[in-house]
């Protein structure tokens, strides 16, 4: 049997990696074809940001799963220090003594092979499969394959190949930066923002594109009018634009469910509601929503919060929270009396557009015949002028 054997950081695994793979596999066809992330590279250190090593194999599995017979092994992972080729060959030639071996390489490494461990036993056990990362170095790499051949009897074939531009580095520090998800594959950049790896912020491009079919049209536009509010108000305010993006992006994100969805969601999640919250509906959205985004795309507790007080309010809310209030109750779809008045208010006095925003809320609520949450009642006296 033929096996192939395709290792590397993975750190995380990108487009340039699953390209490269498909070359292996269309042109090779091998009959196991084995993906092994290292777990310490012999030439370098895991970079700090890398997640654990369990996560690591699971965005290699989320990554190569369309690739046919791809198996990502946990060998490497499993061994203690640096994750030498040789090391892993002696192993699977243990495992499986009759295949023949196909051991893939880039070409930068191939061109350096002489330096690797143990470089004459990988020779001795397997054919390398060099992978071009440059147009015109076939010349270069002939060169060296015959002079492989000639000084140690190694085999050696090249697969022509057009590589992806784009290395793992790149791609965690683009993540760092809310970038980067148009160097992964969709599973992959999905897990790493839901996980929060890398320090990763979620692509605000990408982050619509997974809400929208959460919402109605109409609620849609008011999720992209919430979101331009929430960034001109956290300048205004000091507070981070991206943080306040995020945020008003998901900040309805189970506003369309039904009183029993939001209740199967209040299950799922460990939500215990008070009476007031089981008699009113409309408040559900806030807390589930919350829940939702935190699961799904891995919210930090600021965005978190602001999320899940924007429809009653509190007492003594951060600049986030109070921003996701405002900007839900006075972004640009809005058209009620007074509207101006408040919207003009949010530029010059957070608190007191607060307590002007509430005080009209509770006097909807009350005019629909509706308990008020006795959050937002305590978060007007904290905000009105006799609270303060």
């Amino acid at each position: 049997m033929k096996t192939a054997i395709y290792g590397g950081s993975f750190n995380p695994p990108h487009l340039g990696h699953i390209s490269a793979a498909r070359t292996v596999y269309e042109q090779l066809q091998p009959d196991r074809f084995l993906i092994i992330p290292t777990n310490i590279p012999p030439h370098k250190d895991m970079a700090q940001d890398s997640p654990e090593k369990e996560e690591r194999l699971n965005l290699c599995r989320l990554a190569f799963e369309e690739i046919p017979g791809a198996e990502v092994s946990e060998l490497e992972m499993n061994r203690e220090g640096r994750s030498y080729s040789a090391d892993t060959v002696e192993q699977l030639r243990r495992r499986y003594p009759e295949d023949i071996f196909y051991l893939v390489v880039g070409s930068d490494m191939f061109l350096s092979f002489c330096t690797w461990y143990k470089f004459q036993y990988l020779l001795e056990n397997c054919v390398l499969v060099v992978l071009s990362r440059e147009e015109d170095d076939l010349p270069e790499l002939e060169h060296f394959q015959a002079k492989l051949a000639e000084n140690y009897g190694g085999k050696s074939l090249l697969l022509p190949h057009d590589p992806l531009p784009m290395s793992s580095g790149e791609i965690r520090q683009r993540l760092r930066r809310g970038l980067g998800a148009d160097m992964l594959p969709e599973k992959v950049y999905a897990e790493i923002i839901r996980r929060r790896c890398y320090e990763a912020q979620p692509e605000l491009t990408w982050l619509r594109s997974q809400v929208a079919p959460m919402l109605s049209s109409q609620r849609m536009a008011h999720t992209a009018g919430c979101e331009q509010e929430a960034v001109q108000l956290a300048r205004r305010w000091g507070e981070n634009p991206e943080s306040a993006a995020v945020a008003g992006i998901l900040h309805d994100i189970t506003k369309n469910l039904g009183y029993d969805e939001q209740l199967i969601l209040c299950e799922k999640y460990g939500i215990i509601l008070d009476i007031a919250e089981k008699e009113n509906p409309r408040l559900l959205h806030a807390i589930t929503g919350a829940a939702k985004a935190r699961e799904l795309f891995g919210v930090p507790d600021a965005v978190y919060e602001a999320i899940r007080w924007h429809t009653t309010g509190k007492p003594d809310m951060t600049t986030l929270e109070k921003i996701i209030y405002l900007a839900d109750y006075i972004e640009p779809t809005r058209d009620f009396e007074g509207l101006e008045k408040l919207r003009s208010l949010a530029y010059e006095d957070l608190d007191r557009a607060m307590a002007l925003g509430l005080e009209m809320s509770l006097e909807e609520i009350r005019r629909q015949n509706v308990e008020p949450h006795r959050a937002s009642l305590e978060a007007y006296l904290w905000y009105s002028q006799d609270g303060r």
